[in-house]
């Protein structure tokens, strides 16, 4: 990370001096293991933003995995960049949120998505009828993978000119991913 800063005006309401507090690492896990939706936002290539929620589940290192049809808008837009997409992960209740950057690759490896099925399979509480055969070769579905390469929690919100304005606070990806590694 750069230089810490707090949050204001000049660097988008973003901190980074509490990049390590066990407080905000503490509200990312909880949304990560409590929330089952996220939003994932991708764009097309001529600047066409797309929004999705989508069922996902996690694994140690803190990777997000979800199934969608490779014709869906979302899976065109990875296509044609390379990946890249954000990952809103959200408690309405709370108006808290974890956000992540990162980039989506499809899976084709079938031991690897046997694995994440088994992932599904716990998450969902339920036994997942699919095997990996329906996300390879001519299956209308893929199995994605999105690699965060850096995180956000919602921050404090501040008092500017009696206006209330919404921070968040930049994470320490490694600190967060540590307390899934276990």
């Amino acid at each position: 990370m750069s230089e810490s800063q707090i949050a204001m005006a000049a660097n988008g309401w973003v901190n980074t001096v509490e990049s390590e507090n066990p407080e905000a690492i503490a509200l990312a896990s909880s949304l990560i293991t409590e929330q089952i939706y996220c939003t994932l936002a991708t764009s097309s290539t001529d600047g066409m933003p797309w929004s999705t929620p989508l069922f996902y589940v996690f694994d140690q290192e803190l990777n997000l995995y979800w199934s969608s049809a490779i014709a869906a808008q979302h899976s065109q837009n990875l296509v044609e960049n390379q990946g890249c997409a954000m990952i809103t992960l959200f408690d309405a209740a709370k108006v808290k949120a974890v956000y992540f950057s990162g980039v989506a690759t499809e899976f084709t490896d079938e031991s690897e998505l046997q694995a994440v099925l088994k992932l599904f399979d716990q998450r969902a509480k339920r036994p997942n009828p699919r095997l990996a055969k329906d996300y390879l070769d001519d299956s209308c579905r893929r199995m994605y993978k999105f690699t965060p390469d850096k995180v956000w929690v919602t921050g404090d919100r501040l008092t500017v000119e009696e206006q209330l304005v919404d921070t968040k606070t930049r994470l320490n990806l490694e600190e967060l991913q540590a307390i899934f590694s276990c």
